[in-house]
């Protein structure tokens, strides 16, 4: 089992009762993986939420602990229930044969054995290291937030999209708490438009004492346009991604005063 499956950041000072969660931001692929890929997919990952262990690396400065996952979404996706097919879909499927526009992935695809593999390898402990991160935070302060963070491309074209399981796994206190502050930073910022909340959102908002938040904010807030065009993993370092960054640091400011 690989030991680099996820990086936890904890707070240098004061703890938060907020964990943040990055499922698809990783980029790693095991070589013997990698090797059943199509060369021109393993170029680019498409799909991918770019560089947001970067964009929010200011998080544990605020007090909140982070979880991050190492490996691609196209190992394993950690924001998929464990239900059949688990081979297929790139929107349902936990590991996934195709890419979100239905473009071939594999060269060589995996077995069923190799797929469930995959799932004890990289997903089961992801999940229990949150599952246990949840719960040492409700022990310790009788509730827990889970902001879930994602970036897309497509679908809508809004700055952000804040889902709560259509008032599901989070208060509508929140909700609108979350909005409001991506407002005063000038996004423009709906709610459960098409990115409801997925899994893990959803799974885990339903718990005893968790509320769960999806975040989901647009690429070309964050990454330069230079980069969206090209077929390679796009580079984020530039005036656009600091700016974006500073103005998002607000925005968690104001999250975490809610949250204490």
């Amino acid at each position: 089992m690989p030991t680099d499956l996820f990086t936890l950041l904890t707070p240098p000072g004061q703890v938060l009762p907020i964990v943040a969660n990055l499922p698809h931001s990783g980029l790693q692929l095991p070589p013997d993986i990698a090797r059943q890929f199509i060369p021109e997919q393993l170029r680019r990952l498409p799909n991918s939420d770019w560089h947001l262990q970067q964009l929010y690396s200011f998080l544990p400065s605020l007090g909140i602990t982070v979880l991050q996952a190492n490996y691609s979404r196209y190992v394993v996706d950690l924001n998929r229930a464990l239900k059949p097919p688990l081979f297929g879909s790139f929107w349902s499927a936990v590991v996934p044969e195709q890419t979100a526009f239905k473009q071939p992935i594999y060269v060589q695809k995996p077995t069923p054995s190799e797929v469930r593999s995959r799932i004890d390898q990289f997903y089961q402990p992801y999940h229990h290291q949150l599952t246990a991160l949840l719960n040492e935070k409700v022990a310790q302060f009788g509730k827990v937030y889970l902001l879930d963070l994602h970036s897309f491309m497509g679908l809508i074209t809004d700055d952000v999209c804040l889902g709560n399981a259509n008032g599901e796994s989070c208060s509508a206190a929140l909700i609108d708490q979350a909005a409001d502050s991506f407002a005063q930073q000038t996004y423009q910022v709906v709610k459960n438009k098409v990115f409801t909340g997925g899994f893990i959102t959803r799974h885990y908002g339903q718990q005893p004492n968790v509320e769960a938040l999806q975040i989901e904010i647009r690429y070309p807030t964050y990454l330069p346009d230079d980069q969206l065009e090209v077929d390679n993993i796009p580079q984020w370092q530039g005036p656009k991604f600091e700016q974006a960054q500073t103005k998002l640091k607000q925005v968690l400011e104001a999250i975490a005063l809610i949250c204490r």
